[in-house]
């Protein structure tokens, strides 16, 4: 990692440590400059240190804390593993942990599975894990799989483990492994755990020169840079907290950027059981500060302190396998996400109302954080929560915040805080409270119980859920339902930026409609998937609904604009809206340029510039996926076409060949091969090869469908009616699938088959508005 004017060397943090340790009471803000430092505006970074002279007590809360301790210099203090040569083996490979004086040390498998030394730079958090950052090549510092787990050794801790056991193996070929892009601490972490970091990769060289001012999340971490607000307590040009109307304290005339207070004040009448808000709450800039990290997103650009948090990342919708299909957490999201869906969210509630921002600790124990709120006479009683009080299901947290484990320690609640559904469970196979604490029961076990309890769950939820659930397998009957989760204000607004990418998968009629309502709402993560849903739509009629767009104030709406009219060719345009386009194309590239280390990114970019016409930036694009990720199987997919338009059969087959020895169990794989085959004339080796796509299938139909046409078309009639009925049957309500057996139906002359395909073909296009 490069040494800068922004961040200091190894060995003068830990020197700057032990002079800061009289300061802050602490030496964890070892690289914590004492001088302040430049930003592109007027505002600079002035270090933690500066905040604690008239913060004692925030300071005192933050120390220690997770973001505190969210990165730190290795050291005695610091470490928490077990260095003592102590030993440990994974998937055949050991590794060993030892000191070369006061210096920590990893001896394990590189990328190339060679066993190699790599000295411990730093430490990442501290409970229930912590994890070392190694120096791999190139300024890369990678985070090693095997951490420690720091819980107590009555909780199973204080051990070296690897946070992929129980899944598939992680070894040297797979893109999961420690030394590889995702789990490069530049890209990946840094953001989020150290504060004002520039990522500084430079893709011709594929090299990092990383920086950042704190080594931890610091004051200015979320409150933005204090210089301005130094200079107004130096002057004494603070307003004072008495002081009303124009003089009184707001963001700017305390010299930040953003205002981060936003508990406000609730208020609940004796016969209320539910507290509410005195003033509403105006604005979403707390919430979305903390989103920054605590969400499931990608970076744009520069953060902007006080903008949307759509304005500087991408956010992840609730789909599926990051999320349940009622919106529960199942991959790991970082909270915000499930927040975002919640009643809590709805009211008015923030992060600041739970959580102490300082020493993010909860403001009260047990159910008093709930009580603050709730009637405690109403929730917190037996009456309510039917357990005994001295039991688990006693805590609102258990019943309403299930937790999901990620990392394979790390226990983390569901933001949503739901009801238990078990019904829904039963219908979806998503997750419910009482199931995940009473482990050795049913879900028909605990729909029984909450019946018996006259708990009844609303219709109105499973029948939404049910259509999600249905439109991920393809099934048209949804549509109703999803368009009137859409047009539901009362809906979430990320559930309805969801749903809205559901109907574009489908292809639903409405979808038009559908997304010009959305494209005018207010909130930026509606607006954003409005523009992504309309992919599948003509490029003319896309650029009509999108030409307002080109300047939307939030960016992540211009991405997705940019990347949605990529494909509108000029001659279909007009002169004015061509050069409409360019600053739009223009900002689009800028943006991507600053994640070239990123083969998400290299995949957009590669499907902008095919949509452009420019297959050489889009090849070298598709390339340089593969080299950061040779395993991106869309990426790979993708190479593939673009080598069969251009007549490079034989590039082609040997990328398909060399890809599928190193990815066999891939449908997508099998099945680019396949369709490739055919093409080629090599028809028994295609069918092979969409045999061996269509086994591997499970959610989708397409392999299968595919698979089933070539069948019928070289003359296995038998067998693709066979598959094509399967299809049927696991994943009804899909036209295609219908259509295919009517044909098949018809030229078999089997009438009866034939009219109980058309039947339910009549039935599902009635019910989806089709006809």
């Amino acid at each position: 990692m490069a040494s800068t004017g922004r961040q200091r060397t190894r060995g003068a943090a830990k020197q700057a440590a032990l002079v800061l340790k009289g300061v802050l009471g602490c030496s964890l803000v070892a690289l914590a400059s004492l001088s302040p430092f430049a930003l592109a505006g007027d505002a600079k970074f002035v270090g933690n240190q500066t905040c604690t002279s008239c913060h004692e007590s925030q300071a005192n809360d933050w120390t220690n804390s997770h973001h505190d301790l969210a990165m730190q210099v290795a050291s005695n203090q610091a470490v928490l593993g077990n260095f003592d040569d102590a030993k440990f083996v994974y998937e055949g490979v050991t590794t060993t942990f030892f000191k070369k004086g006061s210096d920590f040390w990893v001896n394990t498998d590189n990328e190339n599975g060679e066993l190699q030394d790599y000295p411990v730079e730093y430490v990442f958090g501290v409970y229930p894990l912590q994890q070392l950052l190694l120096p791999t090549k190139n300024g890369s510092l990678n985070a090693l799989s095997i951490a420690w787990d720091s819980r107590s050794k009555l909780e199973g801790g204080q051990r070296w483990y690897h946070i992929y056991e129980g899944q598939d193996a992680v070894t040297a070929e797979s893109p999961l492994h420690w030394t590889g892009i995702y789990h490069n601490w530049n890209s990946r972490c840094a953001e989020c755990h150290s504060t004002n970091v520039v990522k500084g990769y430079d893709a011709t060289t594929r090299s990092y020169q990383t920086t950042f001012d704190q080594i931890d999340v610091g004051c200015e971490s979320c409150h933005g840079p204090g210089s301005d607000h130094v200079s107004l307590v130096e002057a004494a040009k603070i307003p004072a907290p008495s002081q009303t109307g124009s003089e009184r304290r707001s963001a700017s005339n305390m010299g930040f950027e953003l205002a981060l207070a936003a508990r406000g004040h609730w208020l609940r009448a004796p016969d209320e059981n539910i507290a509410h808000r005195s003033t509403p709450l105006n604005n979403t800039t707390q919430v979305d500060n903390c989103g920054r990290c605590h969400a499931r997103r990608a970076t744009l650009g520069d953060y902007h302190y006080g903008q949307s948090l759509l304005d500087t990342h991408r956010l992840s919708v609730l789909e599926s396998p990051l999320y349940w299909h009622d919106g529960q957490i199942r991959d790991e999201v970082y909270v915000y996400g499930s927040f975002m869906q919640s009643k809590m969210a709805q009211a008015g509630v923030v992060c600041s109302n739970c959580h102490n921002p300082h020493s993010n600790a909860l403001v009260a124990e047990g159910n008093g954080v709930c009580t603050q709120c709730h009637k405690p006479e109403t929730y917190d009683a037996v009456s309510h929560h039917r357990h005994p009080i001295s039991s688990g299901g006693s805590a609102c947290v258990n019943c309403h915040m299930p937790s999901q484990v990620y990392m394979g320690v790390d226990a983390r609640r569901d933001h949503s805080m739901r009801i238990p559904r078990p019904d829904i469970s039963l219908s979806t196979g998503s997750p419910n409270a009482c199931t995940q604490c009473h482990s050795d029961k049913s879900n028909a076990w605990a729909y029984d119980a909450l019946q018996s309890w006259g708990v009844e769950g609303d219709l109105k939820t499973l029948k939404h859920v049910k259509a999600r659930f249905a439109a991920d397998r393809g099934d048209m009957r949804a549509l109703p339902t999803l368009e009137a989760i859409v047009t539901d204000d009362t809906q979430s607004a990320l559930m309805r930026a969801s749903v809205i990418e559901q109907l574009s998968n489908l292809g639903a009629p409405a979808l038009p409609n559908m997304s010009a309502m959305l494209l005018r709402a207010d909130n930026p993560i509606l607006r954003t998937s409005a523009v992504r849903s309309l992919r599948g739509l003509p490029p003319a009629q896309r650029f009509l609904m999108l030409r307002p767009f080109i300047n939307d104030p939030v960016l992540s709406v211009r991405m997705e604009v940019a990347q949605n009219l990529a494909g509108v060719p000029d001659q279909e345009l007009r002169p004015q809206d061509i050069d409409s386009l360019r600053p739009l194309f223009d900002e689009y590239l800028a943006v991507q340029r600053d994640h070239l280390d990123m083969p998400s990114v290299q995949l957009q970019l590669a499907n902008f510039w095919l949509d452009r016409g420019n297959t050489k930036s889009a090849e070298n694009a598709l390339r340089e996926a593969l080299v950061l990720n040779d395993q991106l199987e869309p990426a790979i997919v993708n190479l593939v076409d673009l080598l069969r338009r251009d007549g490079r059969n034989e590039e082609a087959s040997l990328l398909l060949d060399e890809s599928l020895r190193r990815i066999p169990e891939s449908g997508s794989l099998w099945f680019s091969q396949g369709l490739h085959f055919i093409r080629l004339g090599e028809t028994a080796k295609g069918l092979a090869s969409l045999k061996e796509a269509a086994s591997l299938e499970e959610e989708g139909s397409r392999h299968r469908y595919v698979y089933a046409i070539a069948l019928n078309d070289t003359g296995d009639k038998a067998t693709a009616m066979k598959t094509l009925e399967a299809v049927n049957t696991r994943h009804p309500g899909q036209p295609d699938i219908l259509n295919g057996l009517l044909a098949f139906s018809r030229d078999a002359g089997d009438r009866t088959r034939y009219e109980r395909y058309r039947a339910q073909l009549m039935t599902i296009m009635q019910a989806s508005g089709r006809r």
